[in-house]
């Protein structure tokens, strides 16, 4: 399977189980207070055994392909987690997570997981926006003194600060679709008028300007 033919089945698998949700004319206010055209929670794929296997099987493939030195997938927490256990199963990978902060007891470990100085890491997470979680991540990675290879994501929106920020760190990601790609798959299955791509593209370059709405 090409990756274009993964990015759009990979789409059409996150409408079908409205992982992936565009309501154009009854916008969702993110907790910023910008009204957004999409909602997303990509657990919903766990839920959903054809939709997870899609999904595994070409984050499998993606790292296969992309990070062929890959020793070891690290998820992000909590969402990445299940699909690097999963990935990692599949691929006969080691893998663990990183806290989004130490523990406060026990070993404090904001690492969890074995993972040994030098070695080359994938980071697995669900959603990439603006890029600032699965950056302190890498952080935390780098500091350990592992490798990071890079990023496997199941969706990017790929908002410029986003693309702006993994570039200046130094980071590669590889989604498995994107926004573009699903807002016109949208189209193509009924989800949305063909006419609404348009707006879904300009909210995506500007997530601040509310112009998309008019």
């Amino acid at each position: 399977m090409t990756r274009e033919e993964t990015s759009r089945l990979i789409a059409r698998d996150l409408l079908k189980i409205k992982a992936v949700f565009f309501r154009p004319d009854e916008p969702f206010t993110w907790a910023s207070g910008i009204k957004s055209p999409v909602y997303c929670d990509n657990r919903l794929t766990l839920t959903a055994p054809d939709v997870r296997t899609d999904v595994e099987e070409a984050l499998a493939r993606t790292i296969r392909e992309e990070y062929p030195e890959a020793e070891v997938l690290m998820g992000t927490s909590t969402a990445g987690i299940a699909h690097a256990a999963i990935t990692g199963h599949l691929m006969g990978l080691p893998m663990g997570y990183v806290r989004s902060g130490a523990k406060d007891h026990g070993r404090q470990n904001q690492i969890e997981g074995r993972l040994e100085p030098g070695q080359k890491v994938v980071v697995v997470e669900d959603l990439i926006s603006t890029g600032g979680s699965v950056l302190e991540v890498v952080d935390v990675l780098r500091q350990a003194g592992a490798e990071v290879l890079g990023i496997v994501s199941i969706f990017t929106y790929g908002m410029k600060k986003g693309i702006e920020r993994l570039a200046a760190a130094g980071v590669r990601n590889e989604s498995l679709t994107n926004f573009d790609v699903i807002a016109e798959e949208a189209a193509k299955e009924g989800y949305i008028r063909p006419e609404d791509v348009a707006r879904l593209i300009r909210f995506r370059n500007n997530p601040s300007d509310e112009s998309w709405r008019a």
